[in-house]
């Protein structure tokens, strides 16, 4: 008898082959056989009708800090999502010495709008260096994997403090940080992180540290990685030194596999520039990677959340909880207030690239010009804060628009998440958690870049969000469903599945509001051989691993 069979599906394995039908037997942790499994399992999933994937591998999230307190790691895990890598963006919260323990804190706070308080009180701190946070992950029992960067901002200031900030590193320095990574990796780091750019602050309003570090610097760090086959995570500041940027991943790809971040603008011509000069660096045989969010992007923005109009009465509506606010926008002379300053002052974005995400449960992340609150407002004789609060009072000030910030151009993210190079991912779960919610970005490609448009075949886009992922951060034991790999895996309704509309919760340290979003269509994920999610519902079971680098 076997622990788990999942019987019956149309096994996608991750490797580009084409689907076949057969049961999965699954012992411990690991995949025992695949075929036509004759045995029976003490558990059993019917999977006629679905197909069976690996687990879904994000490779950008933020996590640091709610793993703290929240073991289950949603939103990701509600999307067939079984390991998450922590650390980018330079900013983590390891190597980190007793004091300075609040100005890692408060940085991520700044870059990644995460609560300070939370996270000095949600997490314990028991730790110095980047081995030891590891350990520390494990002692949490995570629902799913995770793996780890180390990053930039807390090495540089680890060594040089103050001067971290806006001041070079002396050679000694330098050699000193790579030590750091070297053993980091040594101690199951998959690989280091860095942020260049420009928007990435501390409280004081100064760039965090290492985004002005020489190349130099990174190359000293890019050789300590590259010894031990781990990968340089980069945000870039390819918008004020493209060339600069470009040559810097240049030299660290001569160490190192390199993965970046990757966007597009409102044509192909940058998209088609990037890949140019990074399809000339793979032909000389250098590791270079990129993650896109794979669709129009930005801030998430409702009455019951961020605002799209700031200043004057909107501050005050701001200022003001929920109820408060839905009563506030009923009253003809504060909605004439309202009116008024919007006209005059704009909202945070074109209205043009504001987008109302609809009254069904399944959110609209495609609409086109036509369906932009500058337009439906244009169509109904208005103006667009008129028509924000009329939505709002008719959702019950549950409507949500998206601000297109990042990729408005949905042919241009095709073309990219199209590239050799690149795969779809940036989902940033974890970070900006009452501003943006992309942690659905998995089942968002699974439907509309696979199902409804077919930019994607199955074995194509089932291996970008499997074993793509997994080599690019060193996993040889998962990311496919082979025999004697660890039993990740996806049982999916692919006709029935879809992201759910996000909401606003406040179940953080204090009380502090996220957005978080659901699924449907997820039969099951599994989880190192442990059922961690039953149609569409969290088990309960943390079944997780830190997954360190060469283990």
């Amino acid at each position: 008898m076997h622990d788990l069979v999942i019987r019956n599906g149309l096994v996608v394995d991750g490797t580009g082959a084409e689907p076949y039908s057969a049961d999965i037997a699954i012992d411990g942790k690991q995949i025992t056989a695949i075929g036509e499994i004759s045995a029976q399992g003490q558990k059993e999933i019917d999977a006629a009708g679905h197909i069976v994937t690996p687990g879904f591998i994000d490779v950008h999230t933020h996590l640091d800090a709610q793993i703290g307190w929240d073991p289950m790691l949603t939103p990701i895990s509600w999307h067939g999502v079984t390991t998450a890598l922590l650390g980018n963006c330079g900013v983590t919260f390891a190597p980190v010495k007793p004091d300075d323990r609040e100005f890692l804190a408060s940085m991520m706070e700044t870059v990644e709008d995460i609560p300070k308080d939370a996270i000095m009180s949600g997490l314990s701190w028991n730790w110095e260096h980047y081995g030891d946070y590891l350990n520390e992950l494990e002692s949490l029992n995570p629902a799913i994997n995770v793996a780890g960067l180390v990053g930039h901002c807390a090495i540089r200031y680890y060594v040089m403090g103050e001067r971290s900030i806006d001041q070079q590193a002396t050679e000694d320095e330098k050699q000193q940080m790579a030590e750091i990574v070297r053993q980091a990796v040594k101690d199951g780091a998959v690989g280091f992180s860095t942020s260049r750019f420009l928007g990435h602050y501390i409280p004081d309003g100064r760039h965090v540290p290492g985004t002005h570090a020489d190349h130099d610097e990174l190359v000293e760090i890019a050789k300590a990685v590259g010894e031990h086959g781990g990968v340089m995570q980069n945000v870039t500041n390819f918008g004020s030194d493209f060339e600069g940027e470009m040559e810097l991943i240049r030299k660290e790809a001569g160490e190192a596999r390199v993965l970046f971040s990757h966007g597009t603008g409102r044509t192909n011509s940058y998209g088609d520039k990037v890949e140019e000069l990074v399809m000339g660096m793979r032909d000389q045989g250098m590791d270079v990677n990129a993650i896109a969010i794979p669709r129009s992007s930005g801030f998430v923005t409702g009455l019951q959340a961020y605002l799209p109009f700031r200043g004057g009465p909107w501050s005050e509506l701001a200022d003001k909880p929920f109820d408060e606010r839905l009563a506030s926008i009923q009253d003809p002379e504060f909605v004439a207030r309202l009116v008024e300053h919007a006209v005059e002052k704009g909202p945070l974005i074109s209205a043009d690239q504001i987008f109302f995400l609809g009254e069904e449960d399944k959110p609209d992340y495609i609409g086109g010009p036509k369906d932009s609150l500058q337009a439906i407002a244009e169509g109904l004789g208005e103006q667009p804060a008129e028509t924000f609060i009329r939505l709002s009072i008719k959702t019950g000030g549950k409507g949500l628009f998206t601000l297109r910030f990042f990729n408005q151009n949905i042919e241009a993210v095709a073309k990219a998440i199209s590239s050799e190079f690149c795969l779809p991912s940036l989902g940033d779960a974890g970070a900006h958690v009452s501003q943006i919610m992309d942690s659905g970005w998995a089942t968002f490609v699974m439907t509309h870049w696979h199902r409804d448009t077919g930019l994607f075949s199955l074995p194509e886009v089932v291996q970008k969000l499997t074993a793509a992922p997994a080599r690019i951060i060193g996993l040889s034991d998962r990311g496919t469903l082979e025999t004697g790999k660890k039993a990740d895996i996806n049982v999916i309704k692919l006709e029935a599945l879809s992201e759910r509309m996000p909401e606003i919760v406040n179940d953080f340290p204090g009380d502090a509001p996220r957005f978080i979003q659901k699924a449907k269509g997820y039969r099951a994920t599994v989880c190192n051989g442990q059922v961690i999610l039953e149609n569409d519902q969290l088990t309960g079971a943390r079944a997780g691993n830190v997954l360190r680098h060469g283990g």
